[in-house]
C-alpha cells in the first residue's frame, strides 16, 4: 500500500507558506493602522478641547473688554459670549489644526473669527484699544493658571480617567501660555501690535498701522517660510521657537510657582 504524504504537492507548500506570510503581514499592517488611528484619536481628544477653548475665549475677551469701554459692536453681533460655537472659524479653528495634527506637524496653529471692534466708539480710542487687545492674552493667562490649579483635582479621579484629564489640563496650560505670548508679538494684526500702536506718537502710529495690510502674510511667513528654507539648505532656520521659548518658559515657571507646583 502506498503511503499518503501529509504534505501538499510539490510547490504547494511554498504557495501556502507565502499566503500565510502575506496574510499575517496584511493583518500586521491593519493592526498598525488601527494603532495609529487610536493614537491619533487619543491625541485629538487631549488637544481639541484645550485648543478650541483657548482660541475662542481669547476672542470673546476682546469683545467683552470693548463693550466695557464703550463699544457694543461685538455684543450686537452676538459675539459677546463664551460659547465657542459663536467664535469658531471653520478653517482656522477646525480644518487647519486638524491638518497639522494629522500630518504630525511639530506645532499647532489656529485662529477664530476676529471679534468686530469699532475703535471710534471707545471712550478713549488709543488707550482703550490697548486694553481691548491685552484682554485676549490676559484671559489665556487666567485659563493657564486655572488649568494649573485644576491639576490637583486629578488626584481624586478614577485611575482610568486621571491620565486623560491630566493631559488635557497640561495641554491647556501650555497652549494658553503659548497663545498669550505669541499674540503679544508686535506684528500686525496680532494683539501686541495694538499695544504698540497705543504707545507710539500719532504720526508713527499711523505709519505702523499701515503694516496691517501685510500682517497675516508676515505672521504666516514667520511660521512657515524659515523652516522650509532651512529644510532645503539643511540647516535649522526655525526662528519662531527661538523667539517664543524663552518668554514661554518664564511665564510657565511663574504660573506653576503661583499655583504651588514645585
Amino acid at each position: 500500500m502506498a503511503l499518503q504524504s501529509p504534505l501538499p504537492p510539490d510547490g504547494a507548500d511554498r504557495r501556502v507558506g507565502t499566503a500565510l506570510r502575506g496574510g499575517l503581514a496584511g493583518q500586521s499592517t491593519w493592526l498598525h493602522m488601527l494603532d495609529d488611528f487610536s493614537s491619533l484619536m487619543y491625541a485629538a481628544s487631549v488637544w481639541v478641547l484645550p485648543a478650541v477653548t483657548a482660541i475662542t475665549l481669547h476672542e470673546a475677551a476682546h469683545g467683552w473688554m470693548a463693550w466695557k469701554l464703550g463699544d457694543d459692536t461685538a455684543r450686537r453681533a452676538g459675539r459677546l459670549t463664551f460659547n465657542p460655537a459663536r467664535h469658531i472659524d471653520t478653517f482656522g479653528t477646525i480644518i487647519l489644526p486638524a491638518i497639522l495634527l494629522l500630518t504630525r506637524a511639530p506645532f499647532l496653529f489656529g485662529y477664530a473669527k476676529p471679534v468686530p471692534v469699532n475703535m471710534s466708539r471707545l471712550r478713549k480710542p488709543r488707550r482703550d484699544m490697548m486694553w481691548v487687545a491685552a484682554a485676549g492674552p490676559g484671559i489665556n493667562l487666567v485659563m493657564a493658571y486655572l488649568a494649573a490649579l485644576l491639576m490637583y483635582a486629578t488626584i481624586v479621579m478614577p485611575d482610568a480617567v486621571r491620565p486623560w484629564a491630566f493631559e488635557n489640563l497640561k495641554n491647556a496650560l501650555v497652549l494658553n501660555v503659548v497663545l498669550a505670548v505669541f499674540n503679544m508679538l508686535p506684528i500686525p494684526p496680532l494683539d501686541g501690535s495694538r499695544v504698540v500702536y497705543g504707545l507710539l506718537p500719532p504720526a508713527l502710529a499711523a505709519s505702523y498701522a499701515r503694516l496691517e495690510r501685510y500682517g497675516m502674510a508676515l505672521v504666516v511667513g514667520l511660521i512657515v517660510v524659515p523652516p522650509l528654507i532651512g529644510t532645503l539648505l539643511g540647516v535649522n532656520l526655525d526662528v519662531l521657537p527661538r523667539i517664543l521659548l524663552p518668554p514661554v518658559g518664564l511665564v510657565l515657571d511663574s504660573i506653576l510657582t503661583l499655583a504651588g507646583h514645585s
